[in-house]
């Protein structure tokens, strides 16, 4: 059992560079803390909703979603669904119809909070709150990503460990650095997370030691290899742990679990900048 946090902890997983394991992260993330004794929601706020199908809950396109949560103004309590991975951990799933809510926010009052709205009166209604939410986003900076970012109080970002990892990485600091000015003073960048890792390569042993060198407080220790495992997982409607709990993927996916359960967010003025 790893500690517990004393309030809900709410990530937005984002990186605006595809392919990085943003979605493999949030997904095995909250599946390890839930094996701990951490009670966990995923929001899936991808339209091609890969998260929840690797929770193994239906988002075929006439479910309600997060789509009626952001749009209708449909209470989260509606759509949230148990994930077939564990008993602690639910998904408010996205469908096809999330594509058509970038255009649909645009006119809409408070469009850029209404994701922090509908979570803040779930959480507040609850008798236990979730310990910890993550907010999977698409890779592009749109009015979902946004409301991710209002909604969440910590920014996790996956880097993969190849050539052009920091590329975009001072343009999604900023855009982090604007939001917080603008729209949500409590967002923070805590934790850093190495993913797809090749030990063979020089070259994914010079971008982790970039990234720690620029990131020495956010940069989890653990590092997650690059792994067929972890690949195969989510087509089973699984994450790694469940599908093979003693895989390298599955373990280090835990370890860094347990790394962010046991952090807490130190000198926050820190993260904001990066420093």
């Amino acid at each position: 059992m790893l500690p517990l946090p004393q309030s809900t902890r709410i990530f937005t997983i984002s990186n605006q560079k595809g392919g990085v394991g943003k979605t493999t992260t949030a997904v095995n993330l909250a599946a390890a803390l839930a094996r701990s004794g951490a009670r966990v929601l995923v929001v899936d706020l991808d339209p091609q909703g890969n998260a929840s199908t690797a929770l193994g809950v239906d988002h075929r396109s006439e479910q309600q979603s997060v789509y009626e949560v952001l749009v209708a103004d449909l209470p989260l309590t509606e759509v949230i669904r148990p994930s077939t991975e564990h008993e602690r951990l639910d998904c408010v799933p996205a469908t096809i119809h999330l594509a058509g809510a970038e255009i649909e926010l645009v006119s809409l009052v408070a469009r850029e909070q209404r994701l922090r709205r509908a979570l803040d009166a779930h959480l507040a209604s609850m008798e236990r709150p979730y310990d910890y939410v993550f907010i999977d986003c698409p890779p592009s900076l749109g009015l979902l990503t946004i409301n991710a970012f209002v909604a969440a109080r910590e920014v996790l970002i996956p880097i993969q460990c190849e050539y052009y990892a920091l590329e975009g990485l001072s343009q999604l600091l900023s855009n982090i650095e604007l939001i917080e000015k603008h729209l949500n003073p409590e967002l923070r960048l805590t934790t850093i997370l190495l993913t797809m890792y090749d030990s063979r390569t020089n070259l994914a042993q010079q971008v982790a030691q970039e990234v720690r060198d620029h990131f020495p407080t956010q940069t989890l220790e653990t590092i997650i290899p690059r792994s067929v495992r972890v690949s195969e997982a989510p087509s089973y409607g699984q994450s790694v742990i469940s599908y093979d709990f003693g895989s390298t993927g599955s373990l280090s996916y835990r370890e860094a679990a347990a790394e962010i359960a046991r952090r807490s967010v130190a000198n926050p003025k820190e993260h904001a900048n990066g420093n």
